[in-house]
């Protein structure tokens, strides 16, 4: 059972440690997994199938990518045998998660343990995919936060995915809509994901520690006051200890009020940076949202939070 095996050091990765793994370029060999909810059936594999295709990769999909266990794909040994499955593999270059949902967290523990023997190898997707992130940030590995499979994927994503995973270019992201909640310049590793997930590892090997990060945040249907006291935990948990920068992206379907009256995200994210101090941005293009950036966590970044700008700095450059 993936739940009680035993848990690594908490100890976080030292700078020296980050590695990244090469580009997908044409050619590549990328393995399709289901690690946390299931697809809503064939038509989603298929469309995430021809997707991956038309970016010139070869597919190899997990022989449970279609199941379904309650809200799961399938049990924890089937979508942990997928997912370790791509992982061993040395003929897979990159794994791309089907979708979110709920359900990576239980294989923490299975993961990691492969993780040491892994070579370097792409990892993307999102929300629930926080998790899986989670572990190869204490492995020490860049992973990319960005669309899953299953989504259909816009011209906007599809370029910055092209960008990022296949060229593994170093762009400058103009995030002109954004709103400035606290000015200023600051350069650190990308980390961070869905605010559920972060806050939801806190007290666990897997937590997540922000010293010398960009935190990158987002949601989904979560009310404003789930948000602040996620976001409460994880200072009284001290994980904000010398973040350098807060890259804030959509908080989609999340309402400001209840029954006991009402408080904006924008009002919980600019205390949270008056606390902080240190440069912050709202809005930037990431979430559930169709036009996202792709991130990769633990690549070094500059945020300009007056600019409305982040430009990545790749491990390889």
């Amino acid at each position: 059972m993936s739940l009680s095996a035993s848990h690594p050091s908490t100890s976080a990765p030292t700078p020296r440690a980050w590695r990244e793994p090469p580009p997908l370029p044409p050619g590549a060999h990328v393995a399709m997994v289901s690690p946390s909810g299931p697809l809503n059936g064939p038509h989603e594999l298929e469309r995430a199938v021809a997707t991956a295709e038309s970016l010139g990769w070869t597919v190899q999909v997990g022989p449970h990518a279609l199941a379904r266990t309650g809200y799961f794909a399938g049990d924890d040994a089937q979508r942990g045998d997928d997912l370790i499955a791509a992982m061993h593999d040395d003929r897979v270059d990159g794994i791309w998660c089907l979708r979110g949902g709920y359900g990576a967290a239980r294989l923490l523990p299975r993961v990691q343990e492969a993780l040491p023997v892994m070579r370097p190898k792409t990892l993307i997707g999102y929300s629930d995919i926080t998790a899986l992130h989670a572990a190869w940030q204490r492995a020490g590995l860049v992973s990319f936060h960005g669309p899953t499979a299953r989504s259909p994927l816009s011209d906007f994503s599809r370029a910055t995915l092209v960008d990022v995973v296949q060229r593994g270019a170093a762009p400058v992201w103009q995030a002109s809509e954004a709103l400035v909640v606290h000015g200023g310049e600051a350069t650190g590793r990308l980390a961070g994901g869905n605010l559920a997930l972060i806050a939801s590892l806190c007290g666990t090997p897997w937590a997540c520690h922000f010293d010398d990060a960009i935190v990158v945040l987002e949601d989904i249907n979560e009310a404003s006051y789930r948000i602040d006291r996620m976001l409460t935990q994880l200072r009284l948990a001290d994980a904000f200890r010398g973040c350098r920068a807060l890259a804030v992206g959509h908080f989609t379907d999340c309402p400001d009020s209840t029954d006991d009256g009402s408080r904006s995200i924008v009002a919980i994210i600019e205390e949270l940076a008056a606390a902080l101090q240190v440069p912050t941005l709202m809005g930037i293009p990431v979430g559930h949202i169709d036009e996202q950036w792709t991130l990769p966590l633990g690549a070094r970044a500059t945020l300009n939070a007056d600019a409305r700008t982040l430009q990545l700095h790749r491990l390889s450059t």
